[in-house]
């Protein structure tokens, strides 16, 4: 490839990624729309994170725009019924990252629900010695729901079951290669177990699908965990039945307005929370950055993207 198309970068890159991108092509790093129009015109590839996506007023200011390569698999944030239409190609690092959620779903599970970070904070205020040692809940032999069932989704039902545990999910549709037991409802499938996990894409269709409804279907031994979307939750929802008591608790490494969190789940013991960092480990983060510039680099020298959406 001789030529060097110029890429908007709408969010950040590790810097080894970011100079093998410059390597190949000529970057410009997003500010606002007012600084896009000097070089909108040129502009033929973006790359962003998948909970950035591309606003729809930038797709708009990009008339020469021919690919949208993204560090991560969601695509809620991007508007791909325009993308197809204009024929923009869509590429995500599905298929990197699915160990790492599924270690992060189990993680937040166990912590929970064995009360980990409770415990760590015990010990650590010296409660220990002058109070009861609080007991947890154990994972063994539980019941355990998975909405979506994707990479992701099925790469958690087998870490699920080397732990003991009985599986079954709720998705669009029925897998008739799965061996787990499929619930056409979330609802059904919220009351028949005693953990669910959300693996579900984001994006209008599952906004809020986790509602009251879900979460007192879940119960109050019950526990939710959210490594998919923030989205997906009726957070307000959620933070009533944590205090409540009407579920046991939750793991949530999303949120619905990311960066931001709800202070009340500050204060709140049966929660876990972390900063979207489900694939955040060096070397996940290394394969997707270089996933995102391969897919770039075979648009341009005319090959077809390594993992297309559309």
């Amino acid at each position: 490839m001789t030529e060097r198309p110029d890429i908007l970068m709408i969010d950040p890159m590790p810097e080894a990624i970011t100079q093998r991108l410059a390597d190949r092509f000529t970057i410009h790093a997003f500010d606002d729309l007012d600084a896009l129009k000097a070089i909108a015109g040129r502009i033929r590839g973006v790359t962003t994170g998948g909970g950035s996506g591309i606003k729809p007023e930038i797709m708009a200011a990009l008339p020469a725009l021919e690919v949208i390569s993204v560090n991560g698999v969601g695509t809620d944030a991007i508007d791909l019924v325009e993308a197809k239409a204009r024929g923009i190609g869509v590429a995500t690092t599905q298929g990197v990252l699915t160990d790492d959620v599924a270690d992060m779903a189990m993680v937040l599970m166990l912590d929970v629900m064995r009360g980990i970070t409770t415990g760590d904070r015990f010990v650590r205020s010296g409660q220990w010695g002058k109070a009861p040692v609080p007991n947890a809940t154990t994972i063994t032999g539980k019941k355990l729901g998975i909405a979506g069932f994707g990479q992701i989704g099925n790469a958690i039902a087998k870490r699920a079951v080397s732990f003991g545990m009985e599986v079954a999910y709720f998705n669009s549709r029925k897998r008739d290669e799965s061996p787990y037991l499929f619930h056409e409802k979330l609802a059904d499938l919220a009351s028949a177990v005693d953990v669910l996990v959300l693996a579900v894409s984001g994006g209008p269709r599952s906004k809020n699908m986790v509602n009251r409804e879900i979460l007192d279907a879940l119960g109050p031994k019950g526990f939710l965990i959210n490594i998919a979307r923030g989205s997906v939750v009726d957070e307000a929802e959620l933070i009533s039945a944590l205090q409540e008591g009407r579920i046991a608790g939750a793991g949530l490494d999303v949120f619905a307005a990311e960066p931001h969190v709800p202070e009340a789940f500050y204060a709140l013991d049966n929660v876990v929370i972390q900063a979207h960092r489900a694939s955040a480990t060096v070397e996940t983060r290394a394969a997707m950055g270089n996933l995102v510039v391969d897919n770039l680099i075979a648009h341009f020298d005319g090959k077809p993207l390594l993992t297309p959406v559309i």
